[in-house]
């Protein structure tokens, strides 16, 4: 009886654990998979979503989907905004959703000169030709005006082409850091690049943006989803990227290795994920300080009421605790 009881025992010991069940998450990002996105891609492709108990779905953006109406619409659980216009847009609107994370310190937008014309600053643009979107008019552009005294008789249109700037070399245009200086640079002109971060602008990018009501309800699936995410960016950016790449060729096969190693490298060059506030807070890092004055310039230039209560927009709970700040290398 005793040999019985002790193989029933073991057997029983030998069974596999319980799996333990997975909250799902949906995770809208700003546009189709790009290196931009690469340290979420890594949070699904090595498992670290997983490892903290979520069963996450990444739904690319793109030229037709609006990610933040989806948000609002409570069909995301979390969305991915490229800038902080976007906080700030819910919270003007008295939409309430809120950025728990920002997983760059620098927006990378950029723009972009041709080299040996002067134009080595973004000071020296002053009063000449660039070529913007006009999502950009109200975005970064306000900035400038702010900062350089730039005005809108500079503005020429922006098609998402360089044709016309390569035609030009009195002319600069926008772009992203990760992009357009590679595509611009294979056509034969080694650009200037300004990082408009570098010159003060204060916008995050890369933020992460939930409801009011998931932040009441479910703040340890909220906080596990942001450490998760943080960790799949400091695995991303100072480990084996591998995993990561290949889930983004996998959800947009127009990428290649060679622009996805350069969005890479860029990132990591110019300190676009951590930098500033993230060399010691940690990746995802959030101030007030840095909050506010991006407020302050745009409610400056019109864009925002003076009197709008600028920290509904954000919390820093989530945040700032130097979460997986050992994996920098």
């Amino acid at each position: 009886m005793r040999l019985t009881l002790c193989a029933i025992l073991g057997a029983l010991l030998a069974l596999p654990a319980p799996v333990a069940a997975q909250d799902k998450v949906t995770f809208g990002t700003d546009w189709k998979a790009q290196a931009e996105h690469g340290g979420f891609y890594q949070a699904v492709a090595a498992g670290i979503y997983r490892k903290h108990g979520l069963d996450v779905t990444l739904r690319p953006g793109g030229p037709q989907v609006n990610h933040a109406q989806l948000l609002a619409a409570g069909r995301l659980d979390f969305n991915m905004t490229s800038d902080s216009f976007g906080s700030y847009n819910f919270t003007r609107e008295n939409v309430p959703m809120l950025a728990v994370a920002a997983l760059f310190q620098k927006d990378p937008k950029v723009l972009i000169s041709h080299p040996g014309v002067g134009n080595d600053s973004l000071q020296a643009l002053k009063g000449k030709p660039v070529m913007i979107g006009s999502d950009s008019r109200a975005g970064f552009w306000l900035f400038l005006k702010s900062k350089f005294g730039y005005t809108d008789d500079q503005i020429r249109p922006y098609n998402f082409n360089v044709v016309p700037f390569l035609a030009d070399k009195n002319a600069s245009q926008q772009g992203y850091l990760s992009s357009e200086p590679l595509t611009i640079e294979k056509a034969g002109v080694k650009p200037v690049v300004h990082l408009i971060a570098d010159y003060g602008y204060s916008s995050y990018a890369a933020i992460v943006q939930t409801s009011q009501k998931l932040v009441t309800e479910k703040p340890d699936l909220v906080q596990r989803f942001v450490n998760a995410s943080i960790e799949g960016w400091y695995s991303y950016m100072y480990g084996d990227p591998a995993p990561g790449n290949a889930l983004i060729k996998k959800d947009n096969p127009e990428m290649t290795d060679e622009l996805i190693a350069f969005g890479r490298t860029s990132m990591k060059a110019r300190g676009i994920v951590d930098s500033g506030d993230s060399l010691n807070l940690g990746i995802g890092a959030m101030t007030e300080a840095r909050w506010k004055d991006f407020f302050d310039v745009m409610s400056a230039q019109g864009l925002y009421p003076a009197t709008m209560d600028w920290k509904k927009g954000y919390t820093s709970q989530f945040v700032n605790k130097k979460f997986a700040l050992e994996m920098r290398k």
